[in-house]
C-alpha cells in the first residue's frame, strides 16, 4: 500500500489489535439479519480505498517533477492535516504527557514513512516500491505470530523480492529499493503507533493530531526543496488531490467498511495493494510490468495473504471462534473505530 496513509489502512495489515472488526452477516438496523450478499458492500469500500490510495500515489509521482519528493510529502501531509483537523476537531485538553508523546512519535513515523516512500517512487516503479514496502508489515506479522509456518510465508515473500530485483537491486536502482524497504520498516512502526494512538484518543482525534505533527515536521524540508513552487495554484490543486485520495478518502471508506467486515478479511484485501499499485503505475505512469515482475508481486501478495490467514486461524484455534469475535469487538471499542 502506499503506506503512507491512515491508521485504519496500515493498521489492518496482519495485526488484529489495530484493525476494528465486525461480524460478517450480523444483524442490521431493524434487527433483520444481513444476507451474505451484503458483504459485497464493505469489500467494495475497501477495494475503492485501495484504488484511491494507489492512484493518489500515481498522481503524486506526476507532481514530483514540479516540487520534488519532499515538496509532495509536505503538501500531502499539510493539506490532509487541515482536512482532518477541520472534520475531527480534536480537543487539545485532558491528555497526559504520555498521550502527547505517543502522538508526536506517531507523527514522526508518519512523516518518515511518507518521505521515504516518495523518495522511492521517484526512482523505481510504483508497483515495485509498494511490493518492497509491504515487507515491513509482513515481517512484523511473522514476528508477532511466532508461528513456524509464517517463516515459510516470509521465505515466499523473499523469493518474490529476489525475483523482482533480478538477483540484485541494480536493475531497480539500489537507492530507490533501499528507500522502499526503509519505508516498509517505518510502516511497521506506523502500525504499532497507530494502535497505541487509537487506544489513547477517541475516534480519529489521534490521527488528526499526528497528521498535524507530521505536517509540521515535513513542511520545513518541503519549503527548503521547493520554496514558492508549493504555492502555484495548479500544484496546490494536485497536492490537495493527493491528500484526499491518499489519506482522507481511503480512511473514510475503510472506517465504514470495518463496521461490517471481519478484520481478517480486511487484512487479506489490503494484501492486494501491490497489484493495485502496479495497475495504477501502468495506467497513469505507463510503467509496464515484465512477466517476472508480475510473478514477483504475485508471490509477495500470496505470502501476505497466507500470513494473515495463518495468524487468524491460530487465534481462532487457541481461543475459540466466539471468544475471538468478542476480543475483536473489545479491540474495536478500544481503538474507537467500531
Amino acid at each position: 500500500m502506499e503506506e503512507p496513509r491512515t491508521a485504519t489502512a496500515a493498521g489492518a495489515v496482519q495485526l488484529p489489535e489495530v484493525a476494528g472488526s465486525a461480524e460478517a452477516g450480523t444483524a442490521v438496523a431493524g434487527g433483520r439479519p444481513g444476507p451474505a450478499g451484503r458483504a459485497l458492500g464493505p469489500v467494495t469500500l475497501v477495494v475503492a480505498g485501495g484504488l484511491s490510495v494507489q492512484f493518489g500515489a500515481a498522481v503524486a509521482v506526476l507532481l514530483i517533477p514540479r516540487t520534488g519528493a519532499l515538496g509532495v510529502v509536505s503538501l500531502r501531509l499539510a493539506l490532509a492535516a487541515v482536512v482532518l483537523l477541520v472534520v475531527c476537531r480534536p480537543t487539545l485538553r485532558g491528555h497526559s504527557r504520555a498521550d502527547w508523546g505517543t502522538v508526536v512519535a506517531f507523527g514522526a513515523v508518519m512523516a518518515a514513512m511518507n518521505g521515504l516512500f516518495y523518495q522511492s517512487v521517484d526512482r523505481i516503479p510504483l508497483g515495485a516500491a509498494v511490493t518492497l514496502e509491504v515487507l515491513g508489515p509482513l515481517t512484523l506479522s511473522v514476528i508477532v505470530s511466532r508461528r513456524l509456518v509464517n517463516v515459510l510465508w516470509a521465505v515466499l515473500a523473499l523469493g518474490g523480492v529476489l525475483l523482482l530485483s533480478g538477483g540484485g537491486f541494480d536493475r531497480l536502482d539500489p537507492v530507490g529499493a533501499a528507500f522502499a524497504v526503509s519505508a516498509g520498516a517505518m510502516w511497521a512502526a506506523y502500525i504499532v503507533f497507530s494502535a497505541r494512538t487509537g487506544r489513547r484518543f477517541p475516534q480519529a482525534d489521534g490521527l488528526a493530531l499526528a497528521m498535524a505533527v507530521a505536517a509540521l515536521l515535513a513542511l520545513p524540508l518541503g519549503i527548503a526543496e521547493s520554496g514558492s513552487k508549493l504555492l502555484v495554484p495548479s500544484t496546490l490543486g494536485l497536492g490537495l488531490a493527493v491528500a484526499v485520495m491518499s489519506s482522507v478518502l481511503p480512511y473514510t471508506l475503510e472506517l465504514l467498511a470495518l463496521r461490517r467486515l471481519p478484520s481478517s478479511t480486511f487484512a487479506v484485501l489490503m494484501s492486494l495493494e501491490p497489484a493495485i499499485a502496479a495497475t495504477a503505475g501502468f495506467l497513469v505512469l505507463s510503467q509496464a510490468l515484465s512477466a517476472a515482475d508480475a510473478l514477483a508481486i504475485a508471490l509477495v501478495i500470496a505470502a501476505s495473504m497466507g500470513a494473515v490467514r495463518t495468524q487468524v486461524g491460530g487465534k481462532d484455534a487457541g481461543t475459540g471462534r466466539k471468544q475471538g469475535k468478542a476480543a475483536d469487538r473489545k479491540r474495536s471499542e478500544a481503538t474507537g473505530r467500531k
